[in-house]
């Protein structure tokens, strides 16, 4: 038997906080019988679990590396029509989605996954798992600008954490700089603000690495289930990130 709130986020409906709020609120039935009490054992093979009354179908976790390309949403369905993620995984015939985003216009590593409670435990702010950006500027930042992005760089949301970063090249001809970022935070558009905030726009942005996870072996458009070592180092890393 466990915990209900686990039962839930395994299935893909919410992580395991948000379970537990739709547990407390009684919109979560075992049986018939509504249950407001955190705590609770189920049977998942056996037990009726129903979320706002729509019965939740235990699926086994999955977990896949995709390689996004740009000008792709981060989500499994878009109103305008535009390619989603899952797209890319249409074989799959678990209800994958998404650990966290990246931008239409950015490439790069993504992982997805039907396990709510896992990517809840990747994404939850306390738990700093490292991502690595490779980007274009345009124009040449010096090195006294880079380490401003060291430090950390205030803005509209407040001041970002400590960065690392190192230029891989330049090309003064047409004035732009490779360099690579890495950061632990997930704030929207992140990477963009912060060289934005000291003037050197990005014209190309791509995520390499995601914790121990690279872009080895895939080309854009490519996922590659992630092996069971995998999801347990990433659990313990995320575990031992706690601040």
């Amino acid at each position: 038997m466990e915990r209900l709130q686990k039962v839930i986020a395994q299935a893909g409906v919410a992580s395991r906080r948000k379970a537990e709020t739709l547990i407390a609120e009684g919109k979560v039935t075992v049986n018939g019988k509504i249950v407001r009490e955190l705590g609770v054992k189920v049977t998942p093979n056996k037990d009726k679990i129903e979320v706002n009354g729509v019965p939740i179908d235990r699926e086994e976790p999955v977990y896949f590396l995709l390689y996004k390309p740009s000008g792709v949403i981060s989500s499994v369905k878009d109103e305008k029509g535009r390619k989603v993620v899952t797209d890319f995984l249409q074989d799959v015939e678990q209800r994958v989605f998404p650990v966290g985003r990246l931008d239409y216009d950015t490439s790069g590593l993504l992982l997805l996954t039907n396990d709510g409670e896992f990517a809840n435990l990747l994404m939850h702010p306390r738990h700093k798992v490292e991502k690595v950006y490779v980007a274009k500027v345009k124009g040449i930042p010096s090195r006294d600008k880079l380490k401003v992005l060291e430090k950390g760089i205030k803005l509209e949301d407040g001041v970002t954490a400590p960065a690392k970063v190192k230029m891989l090249s330049l090309d003064k001809k047409k004035q732009t700089a490779i360099i690579r970022l890495t950061i632990h935070e997930g704030r929207n558009r992140q990477v963009r603000r912060m060289f934005e905030a000291i003037g050197y726009p990005v014209l190309k942005l791509k995520r390499e690495q995601y914790a121990f996870l690279d872009l080895k072996g895939l080309n854009p458009g490519e996922a590659r289930q992630l092996k069971p070592i995998e999801v347990k180092h990433l659990r313990e890393l995320a575990d031992t990130k706690k601040s």
